[in-house]
């Protein structure tokens, strides 16, 4: 168990007290260098934290079903019927390849199914690699239909907005917010590194999940560290074999300006500039060391043109050279986007394999099943979790051709350390509510109020990250009204 530094604790509280008195005065170089006290944990090996998420609201309700006849009869018929009807549900026929029981005998004796495009999914599940987390979303507290349609309980702010909702799922806050939980575990856990700028990273553009107080994200394209300029594959378009001395002359060419300046402004971007040539250089020589041709990191052909496959890859690359950047704790972002399916939605996320087309469902399921692979032949499976997310569930109806906009929704977490082949939370209802046949969890058109919140998959995964329970509430803020952790990591 990792503990608390009461000397750590108290110089990070001084130094967070001292900036607050200057406020807009700060210097920036402040925030970028980080403080090397937010740390409070202590942890010598290596862990990581990969959030994949699907923008635009990912149907869970047509990635992982119920199998059972009772409820895929009652999923059937909210969904507006079979496909070969007209409505968005699979036959059970369909789903029979990848059926599953879970470890938790769930009531009734329920069963799943993953969806057809998401058997590589099913497989990880199978081989107790990847577990699923149950109907969960944002909340602030237990939540039921009468309460919601009540008003008599808080509620997240916003419901049903995209921008808002992918805040919310990644800093509990709506659009505007600055800190996301990712980014406050890396601020705890960052002076494990040898350098914070390693600490969090994206590779799907800026990311309010990785910033932190501290802690600023490090953004990298699939290609490598992003270039202060495009003149050539190395930093500024200098060439390897230049070596670190023109890297070196150029840096202080281009910053000398702000070594004499009385601007605070210019000072701070001079430190900036020096932190970004700096890291690409360090970035661009680990990964030199790793190539995406290197065995158990190449792409296979099937996935090789996907956008998302190709940023997992970059940040397996990332975890094999974490001896090069100097890192022992990390935190990841990736996406993919598209879900946001109000028509469309069957050819969008179904694989069509007569029109050879992989849709949106098996991109995400190959992808994930690669990087699971990568981190095994990297003898890493252990010390990296990859957790999905979305900006809210759909709706169980059927708009006709599509579904709208919902709230709690499936989702996965996979890795070595999870205790998979097992649900977390508690699967809903595939029902809409009726007089004869309620469901409390229905706040209409099938929208589902979650059963577990955010705030249970942060601590959980900040648990195993090495975040001490005395610092939940700074990644959880929520966590006090449900129980600490739902138990899915070993």
């Amino acid at each position: 168990m990792n503990q608390s530094s009461p000397l750590a604790r108290r110089e990070f509280l001084k130094r967070m007290a001292a900036l607050s008195t200057l406020g807009s005065a700060a210097p920036l170089a402040l925030n970028l260098a980080g403080i090397g006290a937010a740390s409070a944990q202590v942890a010598n090996d290596y862990r990581a934290i990969v959030c994949l998420f699907m923008f635009g609201g990912n149907d869970h309700f047509n990635m992982l079903m119920p199998y059972d006849l009772a409820a895929h009869t009652d999923y059937a018929a909210a969904r507006g019927g079979l496909q070969s009807a007209g409505g968005l549900a699979y036959t059970r026929d369909a789903l029979t390849a990848t059926r599953f029981s879970p470890l938790t005998a769930q009531a009734n004796g329920s069963e799943f199914a993953f969806c057809p495009s998401m058997a590589a999914l099913h497989g990880l599940y199978q081989d107790k690699h990847l577990a699923v987390l149950g109907n969960i979303g944002p909340l602030v507290t237990p939540t039921n239909r009468d309460q919601y349609r009540a008003a008599s309980v808080p509620l997240p702010p916003k419901l049903f907005s995209h921008n808002d909702q992918q805040s919310v799922w990644q800093a509990y806050a709506s659009e505007g917010v600055k800190q996301g939980w990712g980014g406050r575990m890396g601020d705890l856990l960052a002076s494990q590194n040898s350098s914070s700028v390693f600490t969090a990273i994206s590779a799907a553009g800026n990311a309010v999940f990785l910033t932190g107080n501290s802690i600023r994200q490090y953004q990298i394209s699939t290609r490598g560290a992003t270039k202060v300029s495009a003149l050539g594959t190395r930093p500024f378009g200098i060439p390897s074999s230049a070596g670190p001395a023109a890297i070196d002359a150029l840096q202080q060419i281009i910053t000398d300006s702000g070594n004499t300046s009385t601007s605070l402004l210019e000072l701070d971007h001079a430190d900036v500039v020096k932190r970004s040539i700096g890291a690409a250089e360090i970035v661009t020589t680990a990964l030199d060391g790793v190539p995406t041709t290197s065995a158990g990191i190449a792409l296979p052909a099937e996935i090789a043109g996907s956008g998302l496959a190709q940023q997992l890859q970059v940040v397996a690359r990332l975890i094999a050279a974490r001896g090069s950047t100097g890192t022992r704790r990390q935190v990841f972002f990736v996406s993919i986007g598209g879900f946001d399916t109000h028509d469309n939605q069957i050819t969008t996320l179904q694989d069509d394999a007569s029109a050879g087309r992989i849709g949106l469902h098996g991109t995400v399921a190959r992808a994930i099943d690669y990087f699971y692979k990568a981190t095994a032949s990297l003898g890493v499976q252990n010390n990296v979790t990859l957790f999905t997310a979305s900006d809210f569930g759909r709706t169980l109806t059927s708009n006709g051709d599509g579904s709208d906009h919902g709230w709690g929704a499936h989702h996965v977490v996979v890795g070595g350390a999870v205790k998979g082949g097992d649900i977390y939370g508690t699967m809903p209802l595939t029902r809409l509510h009726t007089t004869t046949a309620a469901n409390p969890q229905d706040s209409g058109s099938g929208r589902l109020i979650p059963t577990t919140p955010i705030d249970q998959l942060a601590a959980t995964l900040g648990a195993w990250f090495g975040v001490s329970a005395g610092d939940y509430p700074l990644i959880a803020p929520n966590l006090g009204n449900f129980s600490p952790s739902l138990g899915f990591m070993g």
